[in-house]
This record gives C-alpha cells, structure tokens and sequence, in this order.
C-alpha cells in the first residue's frame, strides 16, 4: 500500500505499520524529520509543507493520514488565556480545510486527526479514539483505550516505553514534547487496519 504520512513528527501513528509498505512522510522541521528517517530508513522523507503537499499529491496515494498542527485547538490554548492571560488565536484553518478538502475532492481513503478542541465541533463526522478525533473516508471501528498514563507527568523513559520509540542516540529538540505529540502506535495500527479491510472491501 502506497501511505502518504502528513505532518509526520517522529512517526509514533506509523510505529506499528510494519515494512511492507511504501510510505513517504512529510515534515515540517529538518531536525525532526532527520529523527523521522533514522526510525524509519526505509520511508521516503520530504522536508516540506504537508498542507501544500497534500492538495498537490492527495491522488498519487492509497491511503492518507494527516496531522495537521493542533496547538491553537487544544484546551490548552483556553488554559493560556483565560487561566494565563494570553491573547486569544484564531484556530489553525488547516484542519478545517483538509477535512472539507478531503470529503470532497479527493478519492482516496484518508484519516485526518486532531486533538478534541476546547470549542464545540465545528465540522460533524469526527470519530473520538481516546484524546484525539479523526475524519476519516471509512468507519473506524471501537477502541478501547486502557492507558492510564498522565502524558503531562510521565518522562521520556516512560514515554519511549509506552510508544516503543527509542530515541537513545537520536539528536531532536525536545525529546519530551516530541513523544508527548505522538500518536498512540497502537491506535495507528487499528485504524490503517481498518483503511486496508476498506480497500480490500472496495
């Protein structure tokens, strides 16, 4: 399966994809994305502009995932200005256009994730997997979420463990803050699964 990897970080959705696929990830920061192909050598890495990259290319794949920036969605970002006094932003349009995008223009399967907002839903449609909310072209099947880690406490060792990502030897900034931003493996496992039994269905 051809799997085009948007705003990729370090990999943590593609974890547990295995080999057999041909997969090109795209991200934004060098450092990162160096850190990206050290995991992953068998991926094609671009350094680029996801957003841009996937109006371009979104027909050269079978399947897409993408994770757009969540920074201004979170219920951080309420936090920060209500709790902190910061100045409001206006959330990032990106995932509002990919998933309007995506619905509309584009045939093949895809999943956009994000965190859930600290404003009510804009866009319906969204399935919830335990912190994070995906569009997706096909039904995403339950998933029970057993962890029970507070990702605002734990440490990088706890945080390599829990993603089974070792970045022992990995220069990346931040390496807390980049595995705190990772998908769970696990749940991109279940939900590429459930993209391939939709494509073999097709």
């Amino acid at each position: 399966m051809r799997i085009l990897n948007l705003y990729a970080g370090i990999g943590g959705n593609r974890a547990q994809w295995g080999e057999e696929h041909e997969i090109t990830a795209v991200e934004f920061d060098p450092k990162i994305a160096a850190a990206y192909q050290q995991l992953w050598p068998n991926d094609t890495v671009i350094v680029g502009d996801a957003h841009q990259y996937l109006i371009d290319h979104h027909d050269e794949f079978d399947f897409i995932w993408s994770s757009p920036p969540c920074q201004t969605h979170t219920r951080m970002q309420l936090l920060r200005v209500k709790g902190y006094g910061d100045a409001p932003k206006f959330p990032s349009g990106m995932l509002f256009e990919e998933v309007v995008f995506m619905a509309n223009w584009s045939d093949t399967p895809y999943v956009i994730e994000n965190v859930i907002p600290y404003y009510k839903q804009q866009i319906a449609g969204a399935q919830k997997i335990a912190r994070h909310l995906y569009w997706a072209s096909f039904e995403i099947p339950a998933y029970d979420d057993h962890r029970q880690e507070n990702l605002r406490a734990i440490q990088i060792p706890e945080l390599q463990k829990l993603h089974g990502i070792d970045l022992t030897g990995i220069s990346v900034p931040n390496k807390r803050q980049v595995l705190r931003n990772c998908v769970s493996p696990r749940v991109g496992k279940h939900i590429l699964d459930a993209a391939m039994r939709e494509a073999v269905a097709a």
